[in-house]
C-alpha cells in the first residue's frame, strides 16, 4: 500500500472530513467529535471557539496529526495524512505544520537558540543556525538565542515557542489558547505576530481560543458545540463573538 493517498482538492492547506472521534467504549465512551468537516484555505487565519468539553482541542489535534480521528479523514494538501503509518506522519509533521503550546513547554536548561533548535535535533538533524536566527528575529528575539526561558518573561517565553514552530517554515500553524496563560497587552503582541505569519508569509494558522478579542484577529470563527460545528462567523469581531458563545453557554 502506498505511503500517500491523494485526491485533487491542492488548493486546500488542510481539512477535515466527517471526522469522528471517541474516546472510550461503550456506555462509557466520549463522543468528543461527531462528524466534523473543515476546509482551511491557504493564507488563512481560523479560530475555534465553544464550550468547555466542545471537541475544540481535539479538532485541533486531529487536525494537526497528533491525534488520529475514529472514522472519517484528514488532508495536509493532496496527502491524507490520517492513514500514514506513524513514522511517516511524523516526518511529515515536522515539515509541515508548527504547533504552540498554551504552557510554553520550554526546556528551562537549554538557551533560547537551543530550544528552537530542540525539534529538528530530536528528529536526528544537526540545527540549521541560521534558520534558528531567523526565526528568532521574525518573533523579535534577536540577539536573545544565548539567554535561558527562566531569563525572559512569559510574552518572550511565548516568542521562543512561536520561533520553535516556525524554524521548519511550516505551511499550517495550530495553536491550542497561545495567550491563555499572559497578560492582555502581551496577547496582542502574540496575536500580532500569528496574524503577521499570515499576511506577510502567507501562512495559515488554526488556533483554539476562549477569548472573543483574540478571535477579532481571525479572518473566521468556527463555533463547536458538542462535538459539532454549530456556528461560523467571517470577518469576526468580538462583540460578535461574544455574543453568539453567549448563546452556546461559552
Amino acid at each position: 500500500m502506498a505511503e500517500l493517498v491523494t485526491d485533487n482538492m491542492t488548493e486546500t492547506a488542510a481539512r477535515a472530513v466527517d471526522l469522528h472521534r471517541e474516546y472510550g467504549r461503550g456506555a462509557a465512551a466520549v463522543r468528543a467529535l461527531r462528524g466534523v468537516s473543515v476546509t482551511l484555505a491557504p493564507g488563512t487565519f481560523t479560530a475555534v471557539m465553544g464550550p468547555s468539553g466542545s471537541g475544540k482541542t481535539t479538532l485541533l489535534h486531529c487536525l494537526a496529526g497528533m491525534d488520529r480521528p475514529t472514522r472519517g479523514s484528514v488532508w495536509w494538501g493532496d496527502t491524507e495524512v490520517s492513514r500514514l503509518p506513524e513514522r511517516r506522519l511524523a516526518e511529515l509533521r515536522r515539515s509541515r505544520v508548527g504547533f504552540v503550546f498554551q504552557a510554553f513547554n520550554l526546556m528551562p536548561a537549554m538557551t533560547v537558540a537551543q530550544n528552537v533548535g530542540l525539534p529538528g535535533r530530536l528528529a536526528g538533524e544537526r540545527p540549521d543556525r541560521d534558520r534558528v536566527l531567523d526565526a528568532l528575529a521574525r518573533v523579535g528575539l534577536a540577539g536573545r538565542e544565548r539567554h535561558r526561558p527562566g531569563q525572559l518573561s512569559g510574552g518572550q517565553q511565548q516568542r521562543v515557542a512561536i520561533a520553535r514552530a516556525l524554524v521548519s517554515r511550516p505551511q499550517v500553524l495550530f495553536a491550542d489558547e497561545p495567550t491563555g496563560a499572559l497578560d492582555r497587552a502581551t496577547g496582542h503582541e502574540i496575536l500580532g505576530l500569528l496574524r503577521a505569519g499570515v499576511d506577510q508569509d502567507g501562512r495559515t494558522c488554526v488556533m483554539v481560543t476562549h477569548d472573543p478579542v483574540a478571535a477579532g484577529y481571525a479572518d473566521r470563527v468556527l463555533l463547536l458545540a458538542d462535538g459539532l460545528v454549530v456556528d461560523e462567523l467571517d470577518r469576526p469581531t468580538a462583540d460578535r463573538v461574544g455574543e453568539r458563545l453567549s448563546r452556546l453557554g461559552g
